[in-house]
């Protein structure tokens, strides 16, 4: 039961405000609520869903919220209660820390009076579900304690039940040329002068948070002040990244031009530890990860019909060149716009299939080793992948994860042993889908 993220729900939640996505018992899950949590979900995950993944989510969204209602009504069954002076201390902190997120006690009461909402009507948002999140954790805590995994015990359920682990994904290595389409000469000024100007504005004194909200043209990240959260290396677009790692802390950026329009951005924080669960992000070599707690303003620069066109037959024309015998690296020297890691020939290395988009992934799935992809669209723009190397999808072994196993098997053994109860509930429960 995810703590409420936005203020109010965001416009595509408004659009189904006052349906009813299903019934359970006497309590109704609202539209409304399901959008709610998608809308929270792809804001934290940076993702630009399409139609077929949305409605997966919302699907899914929907079961854990039916799920969530029958085990707070199974904790109040089982007189489960919490104190008001405990859920008034948590629902000062969630408003506090709205209020950090926004930029300030002045830019909260902005976005209360853009959203037409109340403090009082906030807070009663926030005790509402907070009431119901901590009955709900306090009965799973009952249910089902935490209890380690000894290590040969681990082992021995690993032998056993190979089939409940993940297995090891597929990966492929990949070259890239890469060729977005670029705006013409004047939608790209004045976007760079847009971008200039929202900087002024916040070295003149206006608040961070508050210029996010009124010109980012990222409206996730724009209703949380343009809050970026935690990420380490290599989860998101490469300029940007710089910009949160290298610029001081506390300084806002000069404007930063990458595949979506220009950004301001303002590193808060740089710490190994300070994730979302307390705990580190950890390398390959199994080192603590640095990460960078970041906010940031973008300003889109339109892109025409005609831009598009002309990147696509640029696209067309290099990938005809490199069918003809035309070294790939050759081409990337020339043509590629690609701004991740790689090599001056391309070569991305290994790339966990399933982290492809599904288009990319079912362009790239029947190559083999040497041959190219059509040209390959996605946000970034055209894309002719050649296919390097590739390695199968397969079981781990043993040794690769067995100091992760005790924690591993714990959970496996935990999430069955709910799942199996929360069918009960469900057994038990009359639940009508609208």
């Amino acid at each position: 039961m995810a703590l409420l993220v936005l203020l109010a729900a965001a416009p595509l939640a408004a659009q189904r405000l006052d349906g009813i996505a299903a019934v359970v018992n006497d309590e109704v899950v609202l539209q409304s609520d399901v959008e709610e949590q998608l809308m929270s979900f792809v804001a934290q995950a940076h993702i630009r869903p399409d139609s077929m993944l949305a409605d997966t989510l919302r699907k899914q969204i929907l079961e854990q919220l039916i799920d969530d209602k029958l085990v707070v009504a199974e904790a109040r069954h089982q007189g489960i209660t919490v104190s008001d002076a405990e859920v008034r201390k948590q629902v000062d902190l969630a408003v506090e820390q709205k209020k950090e997120e926004l930029g300030g006690e002045s830019a909260y009461q902005d976005q209360l009076q853009k959203e037409n909402l109340t403090d009082a009507k906030v807070r009663e948002k926030y005790r509402s579900d907070l009431e119901k999140q901590i009955i709900g954790k306090r009965l799973l805590d009952k249910m089902f304690p935490k209890k380690p995994v000894p290590q040969a015990e681990a082992e021995a359920y690993f032998k056993a039940h190979p089939d409940k682990f993940p297995k090891k994904s597929a990966e492929m290595r990949l070259a890239v040329i890469q060729i977005p389409p670029m705006p013409d000469s004047i939608s790209e000024a004045k976007g760079k002068a847009a971008a200039i100007a929202a900087r002024k504005r916040i070295l003149a004194g206006e608040k961070f948070a508050k210029v996010a909200a009124d010109v980012s043209d990222d409206p996730g990240s724009a209703r949380s002040g343009g809050d970026l959260g935690f990420f380490t290396r290599g989860t998101m677009e490469p300029a940007l990244e710089n910009a949160a790692f290298n610029t001081k802390l506390n300084t806002v950026s000069e404007p930063i031009r990458t595949p979506y329009g220009y950004h301001i951005v303002e590193p808060l924080e740089r710490d190994t530890v300070k994730t979302m669960a307390h705990t580190d992000s950890l390398g390959p070599d199994g080192k603590p990860l640095l990460e960078c707690h970041a906010r940031h303003i973008l300003i889109r620069v339109p892109l025409s019909d005609d831009d598009i066109q002309r990147a696509k037959k640029l696209a067309e024309d290099v990938h005809a060149q490199a069918v003809k015998g035309t070294p790939f690296g050759t081409l990337v020297k020339k043509y590629s716009k690609y701004q991740g890691p790689q090599t001056d020939d391309g070569d991305l290395g290994f790339i966990v299939a399933t982290a492809l988009q599904p288009d990319i992934r079912a362009g790239l799935d029947s190559l083999k080793v040497g041959q190219l992809s059509d040209v390959l669209t996605n946000q970034l723009g055209f894309n002719i992948f050649k296919l390097l190397d590739k390695h199968p999808e397969r079981p781990y072994q043993l040794d690769e994860i067995k100091d992760e196993l005790p924690k591993a098997v714990a959970e496996i053994q935990a999430r069955e042993k709910y799942e199996a109860w929360v069918v009960t509930l469900r057994n038990k429960a009359q639940i009508e889908y609208r």
